[in-house]
């Protein structure tokens, strides 16, 4: 078992990565083995500090069931297969971190033996505990949540330090910060502000079950390459929900 290093603040996360930062625009790749490569080596880094990781991916990289609704796809079909998105970026990302040496391990709310794990509580924590990664796949399991609320659920269910929602943005703010040169950026939102503004950086249960559980959660640009370390580390980045 890793031992907690006196260096990180948050010895056992949840991070949360959308599916699109897996894939590249330009190649048209849904899985971009650069991107994945990037996100394995900034895992391992904090990994090697003696930080417990649990994983969830988001699966619209591939597909997107409330999109797909709007498309004419059955929405408790179309959240089926992206649930099973989930569950491919899963394996991608175990892959990539196992080809780099870290111990790894998938487990899906859908039971898929042949392919991972199921979810149970104890083995999970026992996964952690011996300090392998653990990534979760298949969402909750049951269409109609999104992989926020996954998310949220999963750390809660760990006991989770802190929920670390990796974006293309440094934080949270007011408006699409791209969009609008005006847009402000929150350095700190409690929880009850997230979710009267409708922030959409994540959905409002995944903000309310944070919140029942006194989870805080970190909003970060994951391409920054010292945001990851520094956030565990305790530093001033992006915006802290609590």
């Amino acid at each position: 078992m890793k031992k907690k290093s006196s260096k990180v603040k948050y010895r056992r996360i949840l991070l949360k990565l959308s599916g699109e930062v897996l894939g590249n625009k330009e190649t048209g790749d849904c899985i971009d083995p650069g991107n994945l490569a990037f996100m394995a080596e900034r895992i391992k880094k904090i990994h090697a500090l003696g930080v417990q990781v649990g994983i969830v991916l988001g699966g619209g990289n591939i597909f997107r069931g409330l999109a797909g609704s709007e498309r004419g796809v059955n929405r408790i079909t179309g959240d089926s297969m992206g649930m099973l998105a989930t569950v491919i970026n899963a394996l991608a990302m175990m892959n990539a971190l196992e080809s780099i040496g870290v111990d790894t391990r998938v487990m899906t709310a859908i039971e898929m033996p042949k392919l991972a794990e199921p979810f149970i509580q104890r083995r999970a924590l026992r996964h952690l505990e011996k300090g392998r990664v653990v990534i979760f796949g298949g969402g909750t399991g049951n269409p109609y949540f999104s992989t926020d609320t996954a998310a949220a659920l999963k750390a809660s269910e760990i006991g989770a330090d802190v929920l670390l929602k990796a974006t293309k943005v440094d934080g949270i703010y007011s408006a699409d910060p791209k969009k609008d040169p005006n847009a402000k950026k929150y350095g700190a939102l409690k929880y009850e502000t997230a979710i009267e503004k409708r922030l959409k950086v994540m959905d409002s249960a995944a903000f309310a079950l944070c919140m029942d559980n006194s989870i805080p959660i970190i909003v970060f640009d994951f391409f920054n390459p010292r945001a990851l370390e520094g956030v565990v580390k305790g530093d001033d980045i992006g915006t802290v929900v609590s």
